[in-house]
């Protein structure tokens, strides 16, 4: 949220007209996202293109406002979630490929899932743009405010996730609980990540300049680019390399662990030779219409 905000605003001093060079690069990150969902049906690129409109929409607003709007669309979710569940009989049926390998999943269970994927991103991408004007995004507050925000964020959001955990696994993960055992980590999402935010902002500024701190720097400036690539790795490894082979939970943890590596490693790499990452500078170059 706070990306396309900062971009349209940015583009306010190169054109004439921001908002619709803004809509023409998001609509460029649609056609990536429709791209990478044909390898990645988890694809999430998709979404943020479509919530974009909205977000260049409602970029003055308030900040308040942006704040009170996003609560209320993360907060159709749950309620749609206590909907579907109670169209899910005993023996799961309509729940589908959310819950089971196979089967076919009802309109209701399906409109479910579209309120809590596109109402949690947009609603998060709302209050994303509060929280870089306001200065959190951007590492301006004291010490004792993102302290404050790690022990409320994580105090509560994790807590939150933890109960919806252990509401689907004394239900057996049974059909019973499997659509409303979402609802605490929904209203965890936005503590936790405030949490993890003040926590990585004060990791930050003790670590500055450290390598890990430059890679990490350099991972999230070709965040496209790694997105991208490790479905192609993942492609590459599980339908080429390993077709037919079973892998366990604890091979795909250690598969992770080793992208996420590979990934630290060439990014610093990678910027210290290009400005952007292959990706970044395609996509800019899409959206300004020259190389």
């Amino acid at each position: 949220g706070a990306g396309i905000v900062l971009f349209a605003d940015r583009a306010a001093s190169k054109t004439a007209h921001p908002v619709w060079l803004s809509l023409w690069r998001n609509f460029l990150l649609l056609l990536i996202g429709i791209a990478h969902s044909l390898l990645w049906p988890g694809d999430v690129l998709t979404v943020y293109a479509l919530c974009a409109p909205v977000l260049i929409a409602a970029r003055r607003l308030t900040n308040r406002t942006l704040v009170v709007l996003g609560v209320a669309v993360i907060a159709i979710s749950p309620i749609a979630a206590v909907m579907a569940q109670a169209t899910v009989d005993e023996s799961g049926s309509g729940l589908g490929d959310y819950w089971f390998i196979g089967g076919e999943m009802s309109d209701t269970v399906g409109l479910w899932l579209l309120a809590d994927f596109g109402g949690r991103a947009l609603g998060m991408m709302l209050i994303g743009v509060a929280a870089f004007r306001t200065g959190f995004l951007t590492g301006s507050w004291s010490d004792m405010h993102y302290r404050r925000t790690v022990r409320w964020g994580l105090g509560v959001g994790l807590p939150l996730a933890a109960l919806g955990f252990a509401v689907v696994a004394a239900d057996d993960f049974g059909p019973d609980t499997a659509v409303i055992g979402s609802i605490p980590n929904t209203i965890g999402t936005l503590p936790t990540v405030a949490g993890y935010v003040a926590l990585i902002t004060l990791w930050h500024r003790r670590h500055a300049g450290s390598p890990i701190d430059m890679r990490l720097s350099a991972a999230g400036r070709m965040a496209l680019t790694n997105c991208l690539t490790q479905t192609l790795l993942g492609a590459l490894v599980f339908w080429v390399m390993l077709d037919g082979v079973e892998v366990g939970r604890a091979a795909l943890a250690v598969f992770v662990a080793a992208v996420w590596a590979l990934q630290l490693w060439w990014s610093p790499m990678w910027l210290g030779r290009f400005r952007s990452g292959p990706f970044e500078t395609l996509w800019r170059a899409a959206t300004y219409r020259r190389w």
